[in-house]
């Protein structure tokens, strides 16, 4: 619904509509007193208070806003493993309410289900469980599908990967899960250089499934030959790669310098130091190209202790995940909340930008911008409310509010 066609809007049923007014991410930036208005799950008017029709203005109901509270869309997480507890690796109906319940009590209002490196058969039990789990309307953040992080690696970088797992990419895999679940899985993260890898990334460029690197010793010049065969995507960007050398440019040289390839990172102060996280938005946001991410792990919103990913244990200590044997880090604790916090008050970004790399841009990356992940008449109620510290006041997924977090971890 746009503004020509607003003043004729009729509510139909007896849902109310709600409002929010205060400072509001829009797409076209920051509005210093914006006002949002959605019923039955969708937005109805994102814009200066001033063009609400009164008609609407006197049917609604008023959500308290703090003061200097911001407004932001909700958050869209394409690289998650998990958290308060649960892995992703072992879905099940229980396992995936508490995964994407807890997240929404961080903002997260859509994500992928991220899974490991493990034998096909453990992936086989994933999917299924996945797609299941998507067949019914789903209560909190949406599982928009799968990303499948593995297992065509390299093995000199399996981070906190079992290598044992690690096998050559092979379409034949794919095209079966493909066939099986048509649009489950939406991101395949591999190792550009192995034998057979750009084969694959055709592959998945014809089937518009994003083909991201990760866990790669691929040269610049390897990296350059998977983006023209259709890689355009990098998660955790400097993690588990080959470094930029000024004259041996890696393949973090690759996505730093290269427009084609949009970036993940993990902004959680462990990972990647502010400034080159700095140094990767500066080239990247630009252009829409810089995704927030967790890379979280089944530890996030608990207590440090012992804990498993996939199915290699790890110790966390001081909200720190770590592989028992060898001490990689291992996925991390991070919540989106934390990560946009951290990109504003720590990497110095604005609440715009930090939003879009939260958001729009993972939103567009997935093929879903044309209903979520900004704050736009007609598109889902995903709403995140924050106070003026960047805290957590309430989050809306498709218009129902969540209850409030049950994080320990602050």
């Amino acid at each position: 619904m746009n503004g020509t066609d607003i003043a004729h809007f009729k509510k139909e049923s007896g849902s109310p509509i709600y409002l929010l007014r205060g400072k509001m991410v829009l797409p076209e930036g920051l509005a210093q007193d914006g006002l949002l208005a959605w019923t039955e799950g969708k937005i109805i008017y994102a814009g200066s208070p001033e063009g609400l029709p009164a008609s609407i203005r006197d049917q609604a109901v008023s959500v308290s806003v703090p003061a200097g509270g911001v407004i932001v869309p909700g958050f869209i997480d394409i690289h998650v493993h998990g958290g308060y507890g649960e892995d992703f690796m072992d879905a099940s109906q229980e396992v995936l309410d508490k995964i994407t319940s807890f997240h929404s009590t961080q903002g997260t209002t859509a994500m992928l289900a991220t899974s490991m490196t493990a034998p096909k058969d453990r992936l086989d039990q994933v999917l299924a469980e996945v797609d299941r789990y998507r067949s019914k309307p789903m209560p909190y953040a949406q599982l928009e599908g799968v990303h499948l992080e593995g297992p065509f690696f390299s093995p000199k970088w399996p981070g906190a990967q079992n290598p044992e797992h690690i096998v050559l990419p092979n379409v034949s895999w794919l095209a079966e899960w493909e066939k099986e679940y048509p649009g489950l899985i939406r991101q395949v993260t591999l190792a550009p250089e192995r034998e057979g890898a750009l084969e694959v990334i055709a592959w998945l460029r014809q089937q518009r499934i994003t083909a991201a690197l990760g866990h790669t010793d691929a040269t610049y010049e390897e990296v350059e030959r998977a983006v023209e065969a259709g890689l355009h995507h990098a998660v955790h960007t400097y993690n588990a790669m080959t470094p930029l050398h000024h004259r041996n440019p890696g393949a973090a040289g690759a996505v730093l310098s290269d427009p084609r390839i949009s970036a993940e990172v993990i902004a959680d102060g462990i990972h990647v130091h502010p400034a080159a996280i700095s140094i990767l938005a500066q080239l990247k946001q630009s252009a829409d190209q810089l995704v927030l991410i967790t890379d979280a792990m089944s530890a996030a919103g608990l207590e440090d202790g012992e804990y498993k990913i996939g199915d290699l244990p790890v110790i966390v200590k001081e909200g720190v995940a770590r592989l028992k044997d060898g001490g990689a880090l291992a996925g991390s604790t991070l919540t989106m909340i934390r990560g946009f916090r951290y990109l504003v008050q720590d990497v110095g970004m604005s609440l715009n930008a930090a939003s879009r790399a939260a958001s729009l841009t993972p939103a567009r990356l997935l093929g879903i911008d044309h209903r979520t992940g900004s704050l736009v008449a007609g598109k889902q109620a995903d709403i995140v409310l924050l106070n003026a510290e960047l805290e957590i006041e309430g989050v809306w997924v498709k218009g129902k509010r969540g209850k409030h977090s049950p994080i320990t971890r602050t």
